[in-house]
């Protein structure tokens, strides 16, 4: 019996769904691949009318040009739309122009990037992609052009993973200005974007980043794989592809980092990760990812490798305390008192004495309370969430005490264990760290110091067999790798980080850091 377990061999074979689903789109699409010059307009508008007939925002312009009084449609969704930009982008340049209108003339005029088009079967998704459609009945093809109506945000930081040095952008709800924002921090031919389609009525838009150089084509190939395998009829949040592509659902650690950064985007996609990158939301997903990826940060890199070393061991040891230090307190004061100063019993002494209920029960009352106060603070308004905040924190923290509900104790160690899990530079590790607690503290309260040792050995015997995209999930602590612990406990200097990591499998190792050649010494 091996103690770690081996990572499935990635296999890229076609499932029999797979080769259904492919052969009823292929049957469709042979039922349904009917050209424009095979219609006239009339019958052109009333077959692309006919899925949208229950809806009222679908609009239909049809012109008659004055020069050879032929006839031309546009159509549109009004809802999805920018109307000026119809109006000055297209309908302007027909009317100013007296020859015939094709496609060379017409994009030169227009000076817009206006796209051909002959099949009737692409109209539904050009339309629901905020395209302006153009048929004529001269021609033999249609044009469309991409007018959708601005209602993305400003650029901003995003508010969860905020840094003291280094840029200060974030992902919006705009995937063409997501991918400029990683584009324009990797300057390389070698950066491929596929573009994915999940959800067959949201038809939610995913782009697959990696460096074509660097990463590892078996890894990309099994992201694309399971983003395909995909079938549902709606597909809103970019949660809803992690938990159908990752490894273990359920396992409580996260198997994908998500970020709304472009700059840890990008340094990830030079180790050789894959990045999904989605439509509408400003949340980003990399893979594949190990345990100590989310205690990295920006900042890390962004000061002197003494200081970021110093903050990441912190962060690390803030995973032990928050999920350990309620466990342990309930072990002392329940099983082991004998563990504890001669000086601190009379004190812990005249704490507990009047708490009319055992530790396990203190602990998780205040627990519960810090969660529920987290919440209020998130769901309702900042001014008020602030509010509620203070008001939980002082006023209940010490009414509670006051009226013998809890000891003084017991807020000192749950205050504590909040700290150390919001230090996670990972909202969904914090998550984690913060639901693991609660199993360790009833571990304490069976067992004492035993039960906390099995939970940890459940623990690391989870983290050591646990596999994401075929690349272990605790490395470079199992399997142990040396030189991969340069950029885990602590951060070593720049130019000291002349490798990849070993378990993202790329296909550069160097990466080439050699910046200190001036140095002779």
């Amino acid at each position: 019996m091996t103690f770690f377990k081996k990572p499935k061999k990635l296999v890229l074979t076609k499932d029999a769904p797979e080769k259904q689903d492919s052969s009823q789109e292929n049957n469709s699409q042979e039922s349904q691949s009917v050209t424009v010059q095979d219609l006239s307009l009339d019958n052109i508008l009333k077959k692309v009318k006919e899925p949208f007939s229950a809806t009222e925002d679908l609009m239909t312009h049809e012109i008659e040009l004055p020069f050879d009084q032929s006839r031309i449609a546009l159509l549109y969704i009004e809802s999805i739309v920018d109307k000026q930009l119809v109006q000055s982008m297209i309908l302007n340049p027909l009317f100013e122009t007296a020859r015939e209108i094709n496609f060379k003339t017409f994009k030169q005029m227009a000076s817009i990037d206006l796209k051909k088009h002959t099949e009737l079967n692409q109209v539904q998704e050009l339309l629901l992609q905020s395209n302006t459609l153009i048929f004529s009945e001269d021609t033999s093809c249609f044009y469309a052009m991409s007018t959708p109506v601005k209602t993305q945000r400003d650029i901003t930081e995003p508010d969860n993973e905020t840094i003291i040095r280094g840029a200060h952008e974030g992902f919006i709800e705009n995937l063409s200005i997501n991918l400029a924002l990683v584009r324009k921090r990797l300057k390389t031919p070698k950066l491929t974007v596929k573009y994915l389609q999940v959800g067959k009525e949201t038809h939610t838009t995913i782009a697959l980043l990696y460096v074509d150089n660097i990463a590892d084509p078996e890894h990309v190939k099994e992201v694309e794989k399971r983003i395909k395998s995909i079938e549902a009829d709606a597909v809103y949040t970019p949660g809803n592809i992690e938990e159908s592509i990752e490894d273990k659902p359920f396992s409580f650690f996260p198997q994908m980092l998500s970020t709304e950064r472009p700059d840890r985007v990008a340094a990830n996609l030079m180790e050789g990760r894959v990045a999904l990158i989605y439509d509408t939301s400003p949340t980003a997903h990399v893979m594949p990812v190990n345990f100590f990826s989310f205690y990295q940060s920006v900042d890390d890199y962004n000061k002197r490798w003494h200081i970021g070393s110093f903050f990441r061991f912190v962060r690390i040891m803030g995973f032990f305390i928050a999920m350990g230090l309620p466990a342990v307190y309930i072990a002392i004061v329940s099983f082991h008192y004998d563990v504890i100063p001669f000086g601190l019993i009379l004190l812990i002494k005249s704490s507990l004495e009047d708490i009319p209920y055992p530790p396990l029960f203190e602990a998780l009352l205040m627990e519960l309370t810090i969660e529920l106060i987290r919440e209020a603070s998130i769901r309702l308004p900042t001014r008020i969430g602030s509010t509620i905040a203070i008001v939980g924190g002082l006023v209940i923290g010490d009414a509670v005490v006051k009226a013998g509900l809890v000891s003084n104790l017991m807020i000192i160690v749950v205050a504590i264990t909040a700290i150390a899990a919001y230090i996670v530079p990972s909202n969904e590790m914090s998550a984690a760290v913060r639901i693991l607690r609660f199993p360790f503290m009833v571990a304490a309260a069976t067992l004492g110091f035993l039960g906390i040792v099995f939970g940890f050995l459940i623990l690391i015997f989870h983290l050591c067999r646990l596999y994401t995209f075929g690349s272990p999930y605790f490395a470079p602590i199992a399997p142990l790798n040396l030189a991969d612990l340069k950029d885990a406990f602590i951060r070593a200097p720049f130019w000291k980080q002349n490798t990849r990591p070993k378990d993202v499998t790329a296909q550069k190792v160097d990466n080439a850091n050699h910046t200190r050649k001036w140095d002779k010494s």
